[in-house]
């Protein structure tokens, strides 16, 4: 029987090493190597890649039956920005990375280094979080180094806006399923940075406190890299 995956693990390094990696390696095989053209098909090639794999996983709960709108639909962050990145991928629209930049890094930061997997290395559940998160950050690097996009002030402010209606519709949605997406009505059974924040909902108010440092905290080095070039 396959269990979770614990924090350290093989199962749960392995994977951030591999796509680490490989993202360097397209990354700079892109840049060196390839046309314009063949850097967006790269692109939205692993935009599909993500997506599908994730839609994949979906129908395949519905087909072995069982499927809960309660607990599996794709309505966590991560999962929800996963299943529809293919759409940034091939659009490649400048408002959508001042959102997602901000979204995936700070979202990805706490699944990726607090993995919450009830199956580990083999099971479907165990490939498509991999490839969901670690895919997500791959994507946003790519469009940082590959294309150029970088993030503003202004961007920082939109994608925080963005994330309060994402969290607005994902309390709508738990209060019509009575279901927990994003963590709004109780923290993970795996253990989280939200241990630290207290019961709820004061670990929802921390959160949202939090945000605005963790974004400035991810614009940064951009701003860094800005002003060094102005000098």
């Amino acid at each position: 029987m396959l269990k979770p995956v614990a924090l350290g693990s093989l199962e749960h390094l392995m994977p951030i090493i591999f796509a680490t990696v490989f993202t360097v390696f397209i990354i700079r095989f892109s840049k060196l190597k390839l046309s314009e053209v063949k850097q967006k098909k790269v692109f939205h090639g692993l935009g599909i890649f993500v997506s599908l794999t994730v839609l994949i996983f979906h129908i395949d709960l519905i087909l072995k039956g069982g499927y809960s709108l309660v607990k599996d639909l794709p309505l966590y962050l991560c999962s929800f920005m996963a299943l529809f990145i293919f759409v940034f991928t091939y659009y490649k629209k400048y408002w959508m990375y001042e959102i997602l930049l901000f979204w995936i890094l700070a979202g990805t930061s706490q699944a990726i280094l607090t993995p919450d997997i009830t199956t580990g290395f083999g099971s479907f559940e165990y490939f498509r979080y991999w490839v969901a998160h670690l895919g997500l950050v791959s994507i946003i690097f790519y469009a940082t180094s590959v294309f150029k996009m970088r993030p503003t002030l202004k961007s920082l402010a939109k994608s925080y806006l963005a994330i309060q209606v994402f969290f607005a519709f994902s309390m709508a949605i738990n209060y019509l399923l009575g279901s927990n997406y994003s963590y709004l009505n109780k923290k993970p059974k795996s253990a989280s940075v939200l241990d630290y924040f207290g019961d709820w909902p004061n670990y929802i108010y921390v959160v949202e406190l939090i945000l605005i440092p963790y974004f400035l905290l991810i614009y940064l080095p951009f701003y860094f890299i800005k002003k060094r070039k102005i000098i």
